[in-house]
């Protein structure tokens, strides 16, 4: 009976090592943005769909590192029990990702209709009065000076009534800038404001980031196809011993 390869057993090594490596990585970038301050501004209007993927981006990564511990003690002490625990989690995963591919393609636009009634929603809290919407005013006029934006949909008319209403000193939506340029601000009721809607910004937050997951996702991928087939000719190999 052939014997198992060193060449295989410890190549399979040596890739399960970097496959826990790989899930340190995504397991750290994923709390970082969970713990950002740009993604606790933004989240603040759209908390369920950044924090829903970068959630899943950390539970990937755990689950990863686990894998690739039970691929590493696989290859070292050739238990097949171990390599097959490793083969089906990471073939479990590989559907996982596909799936979620797929039906974030389908459904692409109920999430930007579901984004769209959340920004309404958030409107509304602009133009009231209570004191609940008052302390979400005021973080909203710290995001806008931050990001240099204002209103949410439609500019400085979100604020509806609360436009020229000071919170904390600062009235909304206002250009902060010594020249202000007719690219960043405009004149609006007496003064200058900035002209690009606060929802240019979380939109385009939103994509840079998913921008990055896709990336971490299809690398992903291709290492995980690799693991599959590392994984079960060390299975087969041991197998035959």
């Amino acid at each position: 009976m052939a014997g198992v390869s060193s060449c295989m057993k410890y190549s399979m090594f040596i890739f399960n090592f970097l496959f826990w490596v790989c899930g340190s990585i995504i397991l750290g970038v994923s709390i970082w943005i969970r713990v950002s301050k740009d993604a606790q501004q933004v989240c603040s209007h759209t908390r369920t769909f950044v924090f829903a993927g970068v959630d899943l981006l950390i539970a990937v990564g755990s689950i990863i590192m686990v894998l690739g511990f039970l691929g590493c003690c696989g290859a070292i002490k050739e238990s097949r029990c171990m390599l097959l625990l490793f083969f089906i989690g990471l073939l479990l995963i590989l559907i996982l990702q596909v799936t979620g591919g797929i039906l974030g393609a389908v459904y692409r636009s109920q999430i930007e209709t579901s984004l769209n009634k959340t920004l309404l929603e958030n409107v509304n809290s602009l133009r009231n009065t209570t004191e609940e919407a008052k302390v979400f005013q005021g973080k909203f006029q710290k995001f806008e000076r931050m990001n240099q934006c204002c209103g949410l949909l439609n500019g400085p008319s979100d604020w509806g009534k609360n436009f020229n209403i000071p919170i904390g000193g600062n009235k909304a939506c206002e250009c902060e800038l010594e020249n202000p340029s007719s690219d960043l601000c405009t004149f609006f009721e007496g003064r200058y404001v900035y002209k690009t809607p606060c929802k240019e910004v979380i939109v385009k937050y939103l994509k840079d980031h998913l921008l990055i997951i896709m990336g971490i996702a299809f690398g992903l991928a291709v290492i995980e196809i690799l693991g599959l087939g590392f994984s079960m000719s060390l299975y087969c190999q041991i197998q035959r011993k």
